[in-house]
């Protein structure tokens, strides 16, 4: 049996998403395939997980214009500038635990959904310190340089942009492949809308608008829920307040205003099956999220882009047209209200999106590193 093993880097959720569906997948393929799955920042001291991790986190989320400075300021540094190389030897210093733990899985092939273990391993590979094939996935519509790391066995591009920008970054064309972001099985399989609305109790024949995110541009999801509601229109709308208990609660005491118009849900492992019974799903456009509703066929509009990554994924979805761009409550409410009046724009949108889902990116993964063992 193959073993492959799949490092991700818990800073934002997408990387760990991508690297988790990468094993359901091989949980199920038929070549029979062990894959575990690692975060790097299980690896390395409390003190740099917190700098790396954490404060990214923070950043993106009180800080977005510092984060776009440094985005953009990393994005056209050269590697071989003296802070460039002195990152490097800083994620070297406290990493040494993440090499111990590759080394003792062994493992036929290893995968990586974020850039940071890339780098690791590419210095390794180039010292003979490592023979094994290492491939990476890159998790957004568009290509920041870091993700571009001479010497893997291959490169997995989410569109045919990203590929060409791999190559123009002197990347050989030969080993990049285009297979989308890998996204859960669960988003690839049929389901039938007027189950998926019965189970929470809505109507499968009013249009149906899914908010998955406030995000700091829009406001609070019970504002923005409150808002949409007291709108003219036969729609109901599906909440999700995540890990946010207050939020959660906040919403529930608003449902009973709008009953049988309002569902408010926490933190749900079973998100596609909410997609299924949606005309519109409200987000943030992370790489992950929007892979998964382009795989469900779902429109959206996008809101509160984390600047750089982010951004790029908004203009790549808005460029497509399978999705409209609300800076504020505003014009949320005004991109709904159009949408809902003219049902055929919708319609459009939802037609545009077939040439871009790949709901199979995953196993497209897996194939491709198996081959090549």
């Amino acid at each position: 049996m193959p073993k492959l093993l799949i490092l991700s880097v818990s800073a934002g959720a997408g990387h760990v998403r991508a690297a988790e569906a990468l094993c359901a997948y091989a949980a199920v393929h038929p070549a029979g395939v062990e894959a575990v799955h690692l975060d790097v920042m299980d690896f390395v001291p409390t003190s740099f997980k917190a700098l790396y991790a954490d404060f990214y986190i923070k950043l993106v989320s009180h800080q977005p214009a510092l984060w776009s400075y440094l985005y953009q300021k990393t994005e056209n540094a050269s590697p071989r500038s003296f802070g460039e190389r002195l990152r490097r030897a800083v994620e070297r210093l406290n990493c040494r635990a993440l090499k111990a733990e590759i080394e003792r899985h062994d493992a036929d092939a290893i995968i990586c959904t974020h850039f940071l273990p890339a780098e690791l391993l590419s210095r390794e590979l180039r010292r003979g310190n490592l023979c094994k094939p290492v491939w990476v996935q890159v998790t957004d519509f568009d290509l920041h340089r870091m993700w571009v790391v001479p010497g893997m066995q291959g490169y997995f591009a989410a569109n045919d942009e990203v590929a060409w920008r791999m190559s123009e970054r002197g990347l050989p064309s030969s080993s990049i492949r285009v297979g989308g972001i890998p996204i859960m099985p669960a988003f690839s399989e049929r389901r039938e809308r007027a189950a998926c609305a019965a189970e929470i109790g809505l109507d499968p024949e009013r249009r149906t608008l899914l908010m998955m995110s406030g995000g700091a541009g829009l406001g609070a999801l019970d504002t923005l829920a409150a808002r949409l509601l007291r709108m003219d229109g036969d729609f109901q709308l599906i909440a999700l307040a995540g890990r946010n208990e207050a939020m959660l609660g906040a919403l529930r005491q608003l449902s009973e205003s709008y009953p049988g118009r309002l569902h408010a849900s926490g933190f749900t492992p079973n998100v596609e099956r909410l997609m299924a019974c949606s005309d519109l799903v409200i987000t943030k456009p992370g790489g992950l999220t929007t892979s998964e509703c382009l795989a469900m066929h779902l429109p959206m509009i996008v809101n509160a882009p984390i600047p750089g990554q982010e951004e790029r994924n908004a203009d790549f979805l808005l460029e497509q047209g399978v999705a409209l761009k609300a800076v504020d409550a505003v014009g949320l409410e005004y991109r709904v209200r159009g949408l809902l009046r003219d049902p055929s724009k919708l319609d459009d949108m939802r037609r545009r999106i077939a040439p871009l889902a790949r709901p199979h990116a995953g196993r497209f993964v897996l194939d491709t590193v198996l081959e090549a063992i």
